[in-house]
């Protein structure tokens, strides 16, 4: 499967963060997601194993018990049902790919 750039299918998730499903196959998702400064991703889990990438921008990224200063470049990776959260400290992009398919990306 390809999927193509274009502009359109960003959805709001949170306040100042939204996102787009850019790319699925049978075991994985891979989303992109804008993060506006000030915005914050509360403290949540859920079943997916959640890898992601910092396009650009800066944040803070709370991993169960572990907090990262996340900068351009830095990776991370989320296992299933682990809390996590995020504060927005500059307006970013990052790439995040989940296992399996997160079927509520999808619509």
């Amino acid at each position: 499967m390809f999927s193509h750039h274009t502009k359109t299918g960003y959805r709001e998730s949170l306040p100042g963060i939204t996102q787009k499903s850019l790319v699925f196959g049978t075991n994985t998702l891979m989303a992109e997601f804008r993060l506006e400064k000030g915005s914050t991703l509360p403290r949540h889990s859920h079943p997916h194993e959640q890898t992601g990438y910092l396009v650009s921008g800066h944040m803070t990224l709370r991993i169960h018990d572990e907090e990262s200063d996340i900068r351009p470049g830095d990776s991370w990776n989320i296992p299933g049902n682990v809390e996590h959260s995020a504060v927005i400290h500059e307006d970013s992009m990052a790439i995040e790919v989940f296992c399996p398919v997160r079927e509520d990306y999808l619509e």
